[in-house]
């Protein structure tokens, strides 16, 4: 008796899975359309005028570096270094702060209280602008109510500094950490902890030497989209601070509305290219960071 061969013929389903793939890509066109529309005319009309220098007394108009040169000298570099620093500055406070904040949440018995920890934590991240500083300023500013009942005046407090505007920040910055470290937290195994346990480590030794570890390109992700995220903050700073405090996008502002000197507007769009590399440095050392943390916790 032979056997006899059956030839199962799969071109039918391979031209299926090729059409649906077509048909998958014709949908994200829209979202192509959307994006170099809302980012890539903007950005090439950022990039045009960041590099057109206009002749003051001829009105002529020619392509140099003049604007990129100026915006990387004096006043304005002492802006985008204050932008840096307090970035940073709110950061990392932010990840520090957030990630017990975000490990109390995740081992708390009670689900409600990790349900409401992060319905707020959503909430208060994306609270900012001007309802923020005001919130500030009317609870610690100068003649704010905890200022007025606890004389903080007295005892050298100042809201309308770079320490007060730190303070401003971390109240997004915080609950922004807690969402981001949340599902990283909850990636952590069980099995790695009794395994340690078993194997005579401390808690304190768990964690230098597995969870940190594991939880570490999570962590630098965390602190990057937080620096990020204060880095582009205007409207909080600009109600707040005014001028008192040197940052680049406020720079920005008086540079295009000409509060300080006339015909600056290309400088301030060389300010914005500037931020913009920023940036781009900032997401260069996210998204490897973040395909990292996520083959160890998927």
């Amino acid at each position: 008796m032979t056997a006899t061969a059956v030839r199962v013929d799969t071109a039918p389903a391979a031209a299926v899975k090729r059409r649906r793939r077509s048909l998958g890509s014709l949908a994200v066109v829209p979202l192509l359309v959307f994006t170099a529309l809302a980012f890539g005319l903007p950005a090439l009309a950022m990039l045009d005028g960041a590099f057109t220098v206009k002749d003051p007394s001829t009105g002529a108009t020619s392509y140099s570096a003049d604007n990129l040169t100026a915006s990387l000298q004096g006043a304005y570099l002492t802006a985008l270094l204050g932008s840096v620093k307090l970035s940073a500055v709110s950061a990392a406070l932010g990840a520090l702060l957030g990630l017990p904040l975000a490990q109390a949440v995740v081992t708390s018995r009670f689900p409600a209280l990790r349900e409401a920890v992060l319905t707020a934590s959503g909430v208060l991240a994306n609270f900012g602008g001007v309802p923020l500083a005001f919130a500030f300023v009317a609870t610690l500013g100068n003649a704010g109510v905890l200022t007025r009942h606890l004389g903080l005046t007295d005892k050298g407090w100042d809201l309308y500094s770079f320490w007060g505007l730190v303070l401003v920040y971390l109240y997004f910055l915080i609950p922004l950490m807690v969402l981001t470290i949340t599902p990283a937290l909850d990636g952590l195994r069980s099995q790695w902890r009794e395994a340690a346990q078993n194997n005579g480590a401390t808690t304190v030794q768990y964690w230098r030497h597995v969870a940190l570890p594991v939880l570490l390109p999570t962590l630098l992700g965390g602190f990057v989209l937080l620096f990020g995220s204060a880095f582009a903050a205007y409207a909080t700073a600009a109600a707040m601070v005014g001028s008192s405090v040197p940052l680049v996008t406020l720079q920005i502002a008086d540079a295009l509305s000409g509060n300080v000197l006339v015909g600056q507007e290309n400088v301030a769009l060389a300010l914005s290219l500037d931020m913009v590399l920023v940036a781009g440095l900032v997401m260069a050392v996210y998204l490897p960071l973040q395909r990292r943390s996520a083959r160890w916790l998927a």
